[in-house]
């Protein structure tokens, strides 16, 4: 049987890139998902593509009025609510002296208070369907200094401390909460650097290659599933050793 059978699982950010990844392997092991995300078009398409399991919400992550609805799309799959991947996320880098409050607060708006938002709002729907499982997305800049992104890699060093102190709040609920850190992914999301910039991150990496977006969705499907059930407040660091 199928690891998921008869679970449903979350995934805000869930039209592309690494959410899209996420939404696929669940699919593919039985889980009924709803995939929220502002990218209408494409979550839509996805959803359709992925057959009768899979919802398509529009979702604003910083809104819980969106946070409320998404809940409830999960609930109506029948089941209750068992995973939330909190993977939506910006990423517009630029150094301290060229970020101003305005980026600096996009940033904490998205990547911090969404996901603050999120597992707040999910907690009580696990806590009915007898426990869960929240996957944080984190950074390998949640780990380390990284150059010229102080905004961002704020809100992923932030990502890491919410992680573990959500999951001592909430591990008498039967909910577990882990962060998982990739480092360069081929998403649209470093489609901001440069080939001299990619070619350093590449230098950076002992495996030797930028990682996929299945890379990363193969461990949050662990931390989801039974399989990892003694494991809450880790962080796993998915990034070809480039954090070591």
């Amino acid at each position: 049987m199928a690891r998921f059978t008869g679970k449903v699982v979350l995934i805000t950010g869930g039209a592309r890139g690494q959410g899209e990844a996420e939404a696929r392997l669940l699919v593919a092991e039985g889980a009924r998902v709803v995939i929220g995300d502002v990218l209408e078009e494409k979550g839509r398409a996805l959803a359709a593509e992925l057959g009768p399991n899979t919802v398509f919400l529009k979702q604003d992550v910083t809104v819980e009025a969106d946070w409320a609805a998404a809940v409830a799309a999960a609930e109506k799959l029948g089941g209750g609510l068992h995973g939330l991947v909190n993977n939506a996320g910006i990423y517009q880098p630029r150094r301290l002296m060229e970020t101003d409050a305005a980026l600096w607060d996009r940033h904490m708006q998205v990547n911090q208070l969404g996901c603050f938002l999120g597992m707040k709002a999910v907690a009580p729907a696990m806590e009915r369907a007898g426990g869960g499982s929240i996957v944080n997305i984190s950074s390998t800049a949640g780990l380390r200094g990284s150059p010229g992104a102080i905004a961002y890699s704020s809100t992923k060093w932030a990502l890491r401390g919410m992680t573990k102190a959500a999951a001592v709040d909430l591990a008498p609920k039967q909910i577990r909460v882990n962060s998982v850190h990739p480092g360069p992914i081929d998403t649209e999301m470093v489609k901001v650097w440069s080939n001299e910039q990619r070619a350093t991150r590449l230098s950076q990496i002992p495996i030797g290659r930028i990682g996929t977006a299945e890379d990363v969705a193969r461990v949050v499907l662990f931390l989801l599933s039974d399989d990892s059930s003694y494991m809450t407040g880790a962080e796993l660091a998915v990034d070809g050793g480039a954090s070591l």
